[in-house]
């Protein structure tokens, strides 16, 4: 009686046994998975957001050079047409993360900065200079200089930065979408996300 006691007692110990590492290895492999599928949408949202504006500016470019004191100078001027094409555009391959499979939990640590780009063309009207104070290659530059400070300007007082900034969160929030479906917890710079809006990623 007592070895037929015993060896119940060893199958059922053994069976036990036999499911809890079925049960941990199940548990293993789900948690590969969801890591290996959440890894997959981080590269899919991985990509080159590009948000395009178009902005033109007139401006006056005038200077002066003293030849014998203020009353004689000799004068340069310029009318500027430009109108330009202004790309913001957000790298998402730079995102830094961690997928930490046993606390289900995914650390954004680090989303990239917008790079802004301006492409400006120059259209040159009633350039007029004195012998003494001729057009160089300076004033071109000094033009390209105040037109894109101009132009940077007119950028961030206009709606692009902020419909590329909405872009950005967009594709952000798809993996917050994912990982709160599966029961994991999506933190930037350790804490929680609940909602990109209100998470202050811009300022």
């Amino acid at each position: 009686m007592k070895k037929v006691l015993a060896g119940a007692l060893i199958a059922l110990t053994t069976v036990l046994i036999y499911r809890s590492c079925a049960e941990y290895k199940s548990t293993e492999t789900i948690l590969q998975e969801n890591s290996m599928l959440i890894q997959e949408q981080i590269k899919s949202v991985s990509k080159l957001i590009v948000t395009e504006g178009h902005f033109a500016e007139v401006y006056n470019y005038a200077d002066s050079k003293e030849l014998f004191g203020p009353l004689v100078t000799a004068d340069k001027k310029a009318l500027v047409v430009v109108n330009a094409k202004v790309i913001i555009s957000y790298d998402l391959k730079d995102i830094d993360f961690e997928i930490d499979g046993e606390h289900k939990v995914v650390e954004l640590r680090n989303i990239p900065e917008p790079e802004i780009t301006i492409n400006p063309d120059f259209e040159y009207y009633d350039v007029s200079a004195d012998y003494f104070n001729p057009f160089g290659a300076e004033d071109y530059n000094l033009i390209k200089q105040n037109v894109n400070a101009s132009l940077l300007k007119k950028v961030e007082a206009s709606t692009l930065r902020s419909n590329a900034q909405n872009r950005l969160l967009s594709e952000l929030s798809k993996l917050l979408v994912l990982t709160d479906s599966m029961g994991w917890t999506l933190t930037y710079n350790e804490r929680p996300v609940v909602n990109f809006e209100q998470l202050g990623l811009f300022h």
